[in-house]
């Protein structure tokens, strides 16, 4: 796992989550044990754990209590993400073969339903109403989210408002109710859960237009897998969106987007075209609004020295190269 410095204060915690997700999707069947734990082996920057653990230490913390919510979290998002692989037909991650590769599409699926089940297996057992609701509707909205940018592939009429409803349903709700949680499991005030899941909420948004834009800028070694997938799946970013404002190459540019078969040269065309339009920097002017919207959540929240790490990990996520 590739550990923030950010994440000292929980430091010890989130080795102990690692070490409780490890034995948890422990099985009797070996390739389903062999795949969980490839994918929870890849690492990744553990992020809603992480959030979960620090928006419970502004009030009652009690890792007893945080545990099994942040487990269940990264155990959505892993099977999430075991699925886009199959969706996306992706080969690495972080550097690393994805289940697919390893072991085909069948046990991909297999794979994320197991995990799926081990994160309602875990919420069953948290006595707490609201975690279960407020799971079950992220849920539910992340499908929606992803059934929609399956439909819009390739299509070079999307607009803002069709964008960012795919992002918050992609990243932005899940890191949310990270942070939501951490703080209801943890008894804070009404007005502090909402402040913390509103504060999630805008660092997801920006999270994912950095992923985006780093899906061209990027350097792959940094970045885990190629660049230019995006391109090549017809995922329709905001940095395709305004190099198609801005760019005066806009009609090669929308024709390329829209070609489902793109050999490697095209690629590199749409990537070197979007670089040229101003578009990065126009995507990354949006990653400051929501940076800053989050960084005006937390000013309502006690000043403990965790409000100053999520204030940094605001910035972090908008520096990040990886």
């Amino acid at each position: 796992m590739k550990q923030l410095w950010l994440f000292n204060q929980i430091t010890n915690d989130l080795q102990r989550v690692e070490k409780e997700l490890m034995k948890f999707v422990e099985t009797d069947y070996p390739v389903l044990h062999e795949s969980s734990v490839h994918l929870l082996a890849a690492g990744g920057k553990r992020l809603r754990p992480a959030f979960t653990l620090l928006a419970g230490k502004f009030y009652g913390y009690s890792l007893d209590k945080l545990l099994p919510v942040a487990m269940a979290l990264e155990l959505i998002h892993m099977a999430t993400l075991v699925h886009d692989d199959v969706v996306d037909a992706s080969t690495t991650r972080r550097g690393r073969p994805t289940v697919k590769a390893k072991w085909g599409n069948i046990v991909s699926v297999q794979t994320g339903d197991f995990l799926f089940a081990k994160s309602l297996e875990l919420i069953a057992k948290i006595d707490h109403a609201e975690v279960s609701r407020i799971l079950a509707e992220v849920s539910i909205e992340m499908c929606q989210g992803e059934i929609q940018q399956i439909k819009a592939s390739f299509d070079v009429r999307q607009n803002l408002k069709q964008y960012y409803y795919r992002i918050k349903r992609k990243t932005a709700l899940l890191i949310a109710a990270s942070c939501r949680l951490g703080a209801l499991v943890t008894e804070a005030p009404a007005r502090s859960v909402w402040a913390l899941g509103a504060y999630g909420h805008a660092l997801g948004m920006a999270f994912q237009i950095v992923d985006d834009v780093l899906d061209i800028t990027a350097k792959p070694k940094d970045f885990g897998k190629p660049i230019g997938g995006d391109i090549r799946q017809g995922i329709m970013t905001l940095p395709m969106i305004e190099a198609l404002r801005l760019s005066p190459e806009r009609n090669r540019l929308e024709q390329l987007l829209a070609q489902n078969d793109k050999s490697e040269a095209e690629v590199q065309e749409v990537i070197g075209t979007i670089k040229a339009s101003g578009a990065i920097d126009e995507s990354m002017r949006w990653v400051d609004l929501y940076v800053n919207k989050a960084k005006r959540h937390l000013a309502e929240l006690p000043d403990v020295p965790t409000r100053k790490v999520l204030n940094e990990l605001a910035e972090f996520i908008r520096e990040r190269k990886f």
